[in-house]
């Protein structure tokens, strides 16, 4: 699970959020590219290839959409809190 307190600083505000590369949990991006290459409108790369929320999903298909690439995620580094 998605540790909210090792968020990625260049995630928008809002419930969904990924997880900061440095994250020791095990839990932090690798930058398998899953996330932002399925659902590139919600979810960015960094310089690095890190994963980060750059728009929050709202409508029930855009959320949907995050939680495919919320189970998706090899190693549990996308969360939310809504």
């Amino acid at each position: 699970m998605a540790n909210p307190a090792k968020k990625h600083k260049l995630n928008v505000p809002g419930p969904w959020f990924c997880t900061d590369p440095d994250d020791d949990s095990g839990e932090g991006c690798i930058a398998c590219n899953v996330c932002y290459t399925g659902a590139p409108d919600f979810f960015g790369e960094d310089e690095d290839g890190n994963a980060y929320i750059k728009k929050q999903p709202k409508a029930p298909e855009e959320l949907a959409l995050c939680q495919e690439q919320l189970e998706a995620c090899p190693v549990a580094s996308i969360g939310t809190n809504g």
